[in-house]
């Protein structure tokens, strides 16, 4: 066992389930704001997948990586909101071992597939500002495929290495998360045996699938501000901000709030401020992605409209 463990002496169990402390007794204002959330969410992302697949005029790169971007959060709110809405009303909430080992492979399979795809965003971006006369050859039907195929893999091979070292863990006693739902850190803080090798996966993780595509996005947009700036009409460059603002801020909520999850602080960070961080990132996020690239985005308003003309014609 770890001897900076509190338990350590303790006799190592098999657990069978994890009491989960995120929680009080049952809330149902808590299952009402969570399903209204999820509804949200459900909502927003189905209509762009919709909206993407059915009208020819979105059939280009841009959403292309929109629409796996909505699969991406219809996949990680349906990986945690359905089990909190269960255990919202439940005296204890609990989820089984196997079933919170599960929830922590697919989110973790979400969350470095997502790092990944908004850095191919980035770059889709870039090519289309910054080098428009080669946009079509840099981000061809192929390529595009191939780089999404590439994402939804990296983040399954980071999900599997987290998952094979979190599955040695042993615990003492009754196994408790400081959470209300499984992820890394909340497993990290209730295991006995020795957590080093699991840390350093998890640093090792933030700098390639975290920090590496947040600073290619970086570099992206730079670019892309340096070549706005450069456009000698009013304009174009009002066009180009506002094709990338909505990109940068779902880049901006989404990286912050990972980062502060999964390398939070060893000490003075408490647990609500811990569940606070990863709701926002694995279930606000997922909810506002819809919004943000809908609000000011003429072609999907197009798209819709057109949809409700069809959909009131005899």
């Amino acid at each position: 066992t770890d001897p900076t463990c509190p338990m350590a002496g303790m006799n190592e169990t098999q657990v069978t389930e994890f009491v989960l402390l995120g929680f009080s007794h049952g809330q149902p204002f808590l299952f009402a704001l969570f399903l209204a959330i999820y509804l949200a969410t459900l909502l927003g992302n189905s209509a762009i997948l919709f909206l993407v697949s059915l009208d020819p005029h979105l059939h280009s790169p841009m959403y292309f990586f929109l629409s796996h971007l909505s699969c991406l959060d219809l996949c990680y709110s349906s990986v945690t909101v359905p089990k909190i809405l269960a255990n919202a009303l439940r005296p204890q909430a609990t989820i089984s071992y196997r079933g919170c080992l599960a929830q922590m492979f697919f989110l973790m399979w979400c969350a470095g597939a997502e790092c990944a795809l908004l850095a191919v965003m980035a770059y889709d971006r870039h090519a289309a500002v910054c080098q428009p006369l080669h946009y079509a050859r840099a981000m061809s039907r192929s390529t595009c495929a191939v780089a999404a195929a590439g994402c939804w893999l990296w983040g399954l091979l980071d999900s599997a290495v987290h998952t094979l070292l979190a599955a040695r863990l042993s615990f003492c006693g009754a196994a408790r998360l400081q959470h209300i739902f499984c992820d890394v850190p909340p497993l990290l803080g209730a295991a006995c045996s020795n957590t080093r090798p699991n840390e350093l996966a998890l640093h090792v993780s933030s700098i390639f699938v975290g920090l590496s595509p947040f600073l290619l996005v970086v570099i992206s947009y730079l670019c892309i501000l340096a070549t706005i700036l450069g456009m000698p009409l009013a304009t174009s460059r009002r066009k180009a901000f506002s094709t990338c603002s909505a990109h940068l801020l779902v880049v901006t909520l989404y990286f912050v709030a990972a980062n502060l999850n999964y390398n939070r602080p060893s000490s003075g960070y408490s647990p609500a401020a811990d569940t606070l961080v990863s709701t926002l990132y694995c279930i606000i996020t997922p909810m506002l992605n819809p919004l943000i690239y809908s609000l000011r985005n003429q072609e999907v308003w197009g798209a819709l409209r057109k949809v409700v003309r069809m959909s009131g014609t005899p």
